[in-house]
């Protein structure tokens, strides 16, 4: 049967709402699986942001942390450092204070005549050689001469052996030192320094830890000084 005119024309505005239906119905899927899409894309970057932000402030804390470390072990050290200086230059006062009470037993002539008798004997007795030279001071000639006279008898008596020593009248020992010898062979190859200082660095030097110990305690991490 023909459609009249009012059937098509209703005909036709039945299909174009249900296009308009179906059109409005696909946009809003189209819209909503956008939105979706748009909140997934925005959860995911704003994610990665945060990893990258917590990355970067956790990097930054372990640098600080870092930094931290070092300038602490900085101070310890300086620190360390200082304490070191101020002992050392307590000891070294008290090895310049040592030296110039060396200067008042040359005072006693009595004292440092049977001093020097020692110093000589010893550096004949180390050297063990046939020909021997003795330096001292320019002030201590005669002193020195007198301690060789002494020492020769005794050290023959020890060592069942000859010397000859000479007291060396060109080159001295400097005018200012604390005294003593030095002692050396014939040829002058070998020296054994028997002068005040040296007899007081070597005694120094062997003494330390317990002048150390004295002074500042015992040091934990020098047991094998005990």
């Amino acid at each position: 049967m023909a459609l009249n005119d009012v059937d098509v024309q209703k005909q036709i505005k039945h299909m174009k709402a249900f296009i308009a239906q179906e059109a409005n119905e696909k946009a809003e899927e189209i819209d909503a699986k956008a939105e979706e899409e748009f909140y997934i894309e925005k959860g995911r970057l704003v994610q990665t942001q945060r990893l990258k932000v917590m990355e970067y402030f956790e990097k930054k804390e372990k640098q600080i942390e870092q930094q931290k470390k070092i300038q602490m072990s900085t101070v310890r050290n300086q620190a360390r450092l200082k304490i070191l200086r101020a002992r050392n230059d307590l000891i070294s006062e008290l090895m310049n204070d040592a030296k110039l009470r060396l200067r008042m037993i040359m005072a006693d002539s009595g004292v440092y005549q049977g001093l020097l008798f020692k110093l000589v004997l010893q550096g004949l007795l180390r050297l063990l050689e046939p020909v021997v030279i003795v330096r001292c001071r320019p002030q201590d000639h005669l002193l020195v001469e007198a301690a060789v006279q002494k020492a020769i008898p005794e050290y023959m008596a020890v060592s069942q052996k000859c010397v000859e020593v000479q007291v060396d009248r060109e080159v001295h020992l400097a005018v200012n030192a604390a005294g003593g010898v030095e002692v050396y062979s014939g040829n002058q190859r070998i020296k054994v320094s028997n002068t005040l200082e040296s007899q007081l660095d070597r005694l120094a030097e062997q003494k330390m830890p317990e002048i150390r110990k004295a002074l500042f305690g015992a040091n934990p991490n020098r047991k094998f000084f005990v």
